[in-house]
């Protein structure tokens, strides 16, 4: 049980405190409700773009590492397509640096030209490097548009194209930052051996004086259900053949959400799993495969994606697949099979969170989906599932009709 405070101050900002007596460190997260979701169709790629600008310097303070690497602390940050995450783990005797740095630039963050011509040119780098110039790099800026019409999740974190950022203009960029940074956007995670007290001094101290802003509302397209199987061939300079089905699925505050994820795993999730056993270890006909759900908000995909062996075709690894689906959708898992699962779920989460920066960000998390005491439920939701959840959740989503399936063909 992860036990933890909460209080808001008047500004709206959201913040939870963990006390955790057994480190000397101190973890500060903020994590802003915004990602790619929420861009402009025209201008994709801000959320990411803001994960490097907050990295900028503000009004006050030109270099965000170096004081904060003088206090002895580290930083980092990440964007997906729901949430934009930034976290400092520093010595506990110095939060206050750490506060006062992600306050100051919730407040004040410069817009320079230079630092938007910095960070510019470093995500359109990085766009290069990571999604055009390596083996498989554009999977996804390719089956994101294919799986989505409408719904936002149809363009990657990184953007949709190039353009738009070598098209941001210092406005855009403004008007971005004041519509998602503020304390009402926010949720603030400070986890450390101190008193409930001391962080309330500190929070109110640091971010009190910060204008609340307004919430933006999300008023997202809804994707509409899909209704036949989506399919496109691409030709890459890749080492092998590669395929990538995608399933629609529950958004992730369904419970349908935790069946999915197990279900992922009983097809693919290591090699004890449904198809590494019948596709890749007996019928040898592919050299990787594995299963896994995008972990989205909104509605998700729940992914298989593998290689092929040499002198196999992509009909073939089809009917392979499709006969496993058909039999876990025929047939339920075993309680032996079933009961494997949960255990290395629960591991893994076990695990994962013996981390003082994960408890941190997982805290903050939870708070965005409603209440971060799902922190301690989540364990009970996946002890709940029973095979004949799983075997009903799998008639519904494995369908021909909900199938996006894109093949990478090598050249």
């Amino acid at each position: 049980m992860i036990q933890f405070e909460r209080f808001t101050l008047e500004n709206g900002l959201r913040v939870i405190f963990h006390k955790d007596i057994t480190t000397p460190l101190a973890v500060v997260n903020t994590l802003y409700d915004v990602g790619a979701r929420d861009e402009d169709e025209n201008k994709t790629g801000f959320a990411h773009l803001f994960e490097h600008l907050m990295f900028g310097g503000s009004v006050n303070i030109p270099d965000f590492d170096a004081p904060l690497q003088n206090a002895g602390g580290e930083s980092n940050a990440f964007t997906s397509n729901d949430i934009t995450n930034y976290y400092d783990v520093i010595p506990a005797q110095n939060i206050e640096t750490a506060l006062w740095l992600e306050s100051d630039r919730m407040l004040s963050l410069a817009f320079t030209d230079k630092s938007l011509e910095t960070q510019r040119s470093v995500v359109m780098e990085e766009f290069k490097q990571r999604y055009l110039n390596q083996p498989y790099g554009d999977v996804w800026l390719e089956l994101r548009p294919l799986a989505y019409e409408v719904h936002p999740y149809k363009w990657a974190t990184i953007g949709k194209e190039l353009k738009h950022i070598e098209d941001a203009t210092m406005e855009d960029v403004k008007s971005f930052f004041h519509k998602h940074y503020c304390p009402s956007n926010a949720i603030l995670c400070i986890a450390g051996n101190f008193e409930l007290e001391t962080i309330k001094t500190h929070t109110e101290k640091w971010f009190g004086n910060i204008p609340s802003g307004i919430k933006p509302a999300r008023l997202l397209p809804q994707e509409p259900k899909q209704t036949s199987k989506k399919e496109k061939t691409i030709e890459r300079n890749v080492p092998s053949d590669a395929f990538y089905f995608a399933f629609k699925m529950p958004e992730r505050k369904s419970i349908e959400y935790y069946v999915v994820d197990v279900l992922s795993d009983a097809l693919g999730r290591d090699k004890s799993s449904r198809l590494y056993t019948k596709i890749q270890k007996e019928q040898k006909l592919v050299t990787e495969i594995n299963a896994y759900i995008s972990g989205s908000l909104d509605n998700g995909l729940l992914v298989i994606e593998g290689k092929l062996s040499e002198g196999k075709t992509f009909e073939e690894v089809e009917l392979a697949i499709w006969d496993v689906l058909e039999e876990i959708k025929s047939k339920q898992l075993s309680n032996e099979e079933l009961h494997r699962l949960k255990n290395k779920i629960r591991t893994a989460k076990e695990f994962q969170e013996q981390g003082l920066l994960n408890r941190t960000m997982n805290l903050c998390y939870f708070e965005l989906l409603g209440d971060a005491n799902g922190i301690n439920e989540e364990a009970i939701l996946y002890e709940k599932i029973q095979a004949e959840h799983i075997q009903a959740v799998a008639n519904e989503i494995l369908q021909e009709n909900n199938c996006t399936l894109l093949k990478v063909k090598a050249i």
